[in-house]
């Protein structure tokens, strides 16, 4: 059982955010890469726009975890196969990133094209959703969105 929370407060705009989750079952998530330094070009511009570091960097893997974290517990790794074959991207998988605000969104689309990756759909809302998203494919084809709630604000 793993419960965290988030407490915001914008005192300009009287906006609180509260973010719970509960019973989260996962513990990591891999994406495979074909050459990690080149996609640490990448990736260190944008996590940081999701609430990533940088918290572990070997020959075979980069790990990052939550900057609102007190353990750095890995939960995001860049990483080469282990069975040592080619790394191919997942058709119908992809990796979300949840972002504080539409600024954040913003910020990571940006940074990941300037960096390289591929735009696979600008910073905007979608139909049927309430939500905010973006969508890129990093260097190894991998699709990647940041995100952020606006059905998670409470207007005070």
């Amino acid at each position: 059982f793993s419960v965290w929370c988030l407490l915001v407060y914008i005192i300009n705009s009287n906006i609180f955010y509260f973010l719970t989750r509960e019973e989260l079952m996962i513990g990591y998530v891999m994406v495979g890469t074909n050459d990690i330094k080149h996609s640490l070009k990448l990736y260190d511009k944008i996590l940081p726009f999701a609430g990533m570091k940088k918290i572990e960097t070997t020959s075979d893997y980069v790990g990052y975890a939550s900057i609102f974290s007190d353990d750095e517990k890995i939960s995001f790794y860049i990483t080469k196969p282990y069975n040592e074959k080619n790394a191919t991207f997942g058709n119908g998988s992809m990796i979300a990133f949840l972002c504080q605000d539409k600024k954040s969104v913003d910020n990571f689309h940006r940074v990941g094209l300037e960096n390289g990756a591929k735009d696979e759909g600008a910073p905007g809302f979608r139909s049927g959703y309430d939500d905010y998203f973006s969508y890129l494919r990093d260097f190894d084809g991998n699709k990647i969105c940041a995100y952020y709630e606006l059905s998670k604000w409470f207007i005070l």
